[in-house]
């Protein structure tokens, strides 16, 4: 079995023959809805790979969903003008590489749909709203839009420097005004990231974007669930278990313990954490490998405004807002945690619509205690984290 560490593009996943998760049944009914969609996932948890897939499918590539859930869904196959962003593999810290980087994404269909600018890098909006109109009358059909890891800009200057978070806030808001004047010629939107910055303006330039973070119909779209470890894995587990000299069913409690755990909607689907996972069936070997690929530079900053227990934080009943919406403060780095994965739901109370926080599994608990709170959240001995 083949599997796809560091691939992102859903075409080569296929066409060379890695081992595929299929979400397009889910994928079918989220872009049948309509809209402008706002994805929040942690880092490495899919979300590229989601973006390639609703760019494969609506450029019509029949041929690469043969044999998949949407392959006896969709009936039309409909070619649809795509334009991707991807704000991955920049350093957005210095001065005028945002707007560098969506220009060369402005100036390139420009000059696809022959559209005539004098390259204004102050009104990348309305010249972007040109194209979508130009793209709309080329081709008979509205434009599909999609943007992946829309914050990074953001994330990376985030309590480092003021004066470039606002330029960047405000050269995004700019850019992101045109979803709202140019409905007419749009068939599908989807903005995905670690958080949603609907508090700092961000998204004040046009329609709030319908949040999906936590809607139980798409909770499980990135990531993996424990139906499917058990339908695609089956064999890995087995080999697995035979390294670690166990049985079959005390490897996957073990993985269970170590990966799996994330929630993200009130139904309580657990989610295994899908590149760690797939890491230790690749190297048949349970490591930390998800929290050793990195903590995120712009946590780090804001953890070190913090300086409570952990237990202030972790194994208490929260409020939906208090978590989802970041609120631009550092002093509250609750909702960052959160949404860049070392925190999940545990628990949700229906009586007082309530969620319990922690850790969500033993990878991600040894690894925070052992690697940040000596540095920045001291945490009482006899606590429990997850």
């Amino acid at each position: 079995m083949k599997y796809p560490i560091g691939i992102q593009s859903f075409d080569r996943i296929i066409e060379d023959g890695y081992v595929y998760v299929d979400k397009t049944d889910m994928i079918y009914d989220l872009t049948h809805e309509g809209g402008i969609y706002f994805l929040s996932r942690p880092r490495r948890f899919g979300k590229s790979l989601l973006v390639s897939t609703l760019k494969n499918y609506y450029l019509g590539r029949k041929d690469l969903f043969k044999g998949l859930a949407i392959d006896g869904m969709e009936k039309e196959w409909n070619v649809y003008p795509v334009f991707h962003v991807d704000f991955n593999g920049s350093d957005f810290t210095q001065a005028g590489v945002l707007e560098k980087r969506i220009n060369g994404y402005v100036s390139d269909w420009e000059k696809e749909y022959g559209v005539v600018s004098d390259g204004d890098t102050l009104n990348l909006g309305g010249r972007f709203i040109k194209i979508l109109e130009a793209a709309h009358a080329k081709t008979g059909r509205r434009a599909v839009v999609l943007i992946d890891e829309y914050d990074k800009p953001i994330l990376d200057v985030l309590d480092m420097s003021r004066e470039l978070e606002d330029r960047h806030r405000n050269v995004l808001k700019a850019f992101y005004s045109v979803f709202k004047g140019a409905d007419a010629h749009l068939q599908f939107v989807l903005l995905t990231g670690v958080t949603k910055f609907s508090q700092v303006s961000v998204f004040s330039g046009f329609n709030q974007p319908k949040d999906i973070s936590m809607d139980a119909r798409y909770e499980t779209l990135c990531g993996i669930t424990q139906d499917e470890l058990e339908h695609y894995f089956s064999s890995p587990i087995s080999d697995l278990a035979v390294e670690y000299q166990c049985t079959p069913d005390e490897m996957r409690q073990r993985l269970r313990r170590q990966y799996d755990g994330y929630h993200f909607s009130d139904r309580m689907t657990g989610v295994y954490n899908p590149f760690s996972l797939l890491n230790a069936m690749d190297s048949r070997r349970m490591y930390d490998y998800w929290f050793r690929s990195g903590t995120p530079t712009y946590l780090i900053r804001l953890l070190a405004h913090f300086n409570e227990n952990m237990n202030e934080l972790t194994g208490k009943y929260y409020a939906m807002e208090e978590f989802i919406d970041y609120k631009a403060d550092v002093e509250r780095p609750l909702p960052m945690i959160y949404q860049s994965g070392y925190l999940t739901i545990k628990e949700y109370d229906e009586e007082f619509n309530i969620y319990r926080l922690g850790f969500p599994n033993k990878e991600v608990a040894e690894g925070f205690i052992k690697y940040l709170v000596p540095y920045y959240m001291p945490i009482k001995d006899s606590e429990s984290v997850y």
